[in-house]
């Protein structure tokens, strides 16, 4: 996805939150076998005034030994940027191992605002919304990309 904007960052371009920004949305779910629904998703967020963080690379060098540790780092950092709202998107392709671990460190981070989805085939979805129910009784659980898109903008727009 290219988009012409200061609001939109991409692995590995990195964003430094300044002064007056709107609320970033960090796009966390599946890269790997799944369609990329971080462009649909991006392309409604921006559209609402929001900063998106996308760790899906238009062209991963996947050649270069360096990329995978750089991809992780970059997740890392924007992950835990404060005020940051995590939209976490599991498709019904494939389980996304990756994706479960950074939903369970988030989820017991009491401070972490999480807008939560997963495909009504998503192969783990019970134990997402298990994992959800247990951790964060009253987060919602999307079916949807557009019910995810609508948490996350209620989410930006709290305090």
């Amino acid at each position: 996805m290219t988009v012409t904007t200061t609001r939109y960052f991409e692995a590995p371009d990195y964003y430094v939150p300044a002064a007056g920004d709107p609320r970033a949305v960090f796009l966390a779910g599946g890269i790997t076998g799944c369609w990329d629904w971080q462009a649909v998703l991006a392309e409604e967020l921006l559209a609402e005034g929001l900063v998106v963080l996308n760790p899906r690379r238009a062209d991963f060098p996947i050649g270069d030994p360096s990329a995978a540790p750089a991809q992780i780092a970059w997740e890392h950092h924007h992950l835990h940027l404060p005020a940051v709202v995590t939209a976490f998107w599991f498709a019904a392709e494939t389980v996304q191992p990756i994706a479960l671990l950074e939903l369970g460190a988030a989820l017991d981070n009491p401070a972490r605002r999480i807008a939560l989805g997963a495909h009504p085939h998503y192969p783990r979805r019970l134990d997402v919304v298990e994992q959800a129910r247990l951790a964060r009784p009253g987060l919602p659980v999307a079916a949807s990309l557009d019910g995810l898109a609508a948490e996350v903008i209620r989410l930006a727009d709290l305090p």
